[in-house]
């Protein structure tokens, strides 16, 4: 039933029947009778089908909660048992939001070179995807933020607070300033984060309160997309500090603080909420935890 169960999944996070066979490794007849089969068993209509899939019935969502908790306490199973047997292996799938993406060697580094035999694959996803992905069981862990919306159950561990710089280039206005406020960055011609990342509903939040309204005049959502537009001297950008710090910014660009306030937010690894944990998450979260602590225990 477990096969069943993880294909049951897999199309529920697809909604398409072939491309849920793809992601399974088996032809669409295969995972189509699969999930007849689990209907047969279970006695109820899971998916609600016409010349394509319609989505999943009542009974299907009620399943489908069943089957990430059932198909997760299995591979922690499995995991928990080839790690005793061979030591910690295989491989990790971390989501983590832009803003974050410069931290995360500082977790892998040291993991792999304590755990040489494990992998890792890392993603960059907005933050309600990254909790997306953790409940569809198709992270094994998420770098987001942890404060400011809901997270659900999962267990977190804070890894560092986000502090924000207007990131502009010498000669334009404000970069001299040793510091500005959120009302006088909302009156520059910005380039930001688009309006799905949840750090610029943050710095949307704090124009705001500000009296000031964030009117980017170009958006991406990718950070190393804002870093090369304010290099070219005609956009400014809102930028954590820890971020622009890593991309290591010539001289002629300024990293000038942005107070009243002095707007901080915590970003943290989580993974979802489980006992035991996979062996694998387990070590991730001591890793982080370390990290957190400034590595006092390596």
């Amino acid at each position: 039933m477990i096969d069943k169960l993880e294909f049951f999944i897999a199309l529920a996070n697809q909604k398409h029947f072939g491309r849920a066979a793809e992601e399974c490794g088996v032809t669409q007849p295969t995972l189509s009778a699969a999930i007849r089969q689990l209907e047969d068993q279970l006695g109820v209509m899971l998916v609600s089908r016409g010349s394509r899939f319609q989505g999943l019935t009542p009974e299907g969502q009620r399943v489908l909660e069943w089957a990430r908790r059932i198909v997760g306490d299995a591979r922690t199973m499995r995991e928990e048992m080839r790690a005793a047997h061979k030591g910690l292996a295989g491989h990790i799938r971390i989501a983590a939001i832009p803003t974050a993406l410069a931290m995360v060697p500082k977790i892998t580094a040291p993991f792999q070179e304590r755990h040489p035999d494990v992998t890792f694959s890392i993603i960059s996803r907005n933050s309600l995807q990254v909790l997306s992905l953790l409940e569809n069981l198709e992270i094994d862990a998420g770098i987001t933020y942890l404060e400011n919306e809901p997270l659900g159950r999962v267990t977190s561990v804070p890894l560092y607070a986000e502090r924000y710089h207007l990131i502009t280039a010498a000669g334009s206005p404000l970069s001299e300033r040793a510091t500005v406020t959120w009302k006088e960055v909302g009156d520059l011609r910005l380039c930001l984060l688009t309006a799905d990342m949840q750090n610029r509903r943050i710095i949307n939040r704090h124009l705001a309160e500000a009296g000031a309204t964030a009117r980017p005049t170009l958006e991406s959502n990718s950070m190393i997309v804002l870093f090369s537009h304010v290099q070219t001297g005609r956009w400014a950008s809102i930028m954590p500090k820890n971020i622009a710090d890593s991309f290591g910014f010539p001289a002629d660009i300024h990293k000038i603080p942005i107070t009243d306030p002095d707007a901080e937010h915590l970003v943290g690894l989580v993974a979802t909420h489980r006992e035991p944990f996979t062996p694998l998450v387990s070590a991730l979260l001591h890793e982080a935890r370390l990290l957190a602590e400034g590595g006092k225990d390596r």
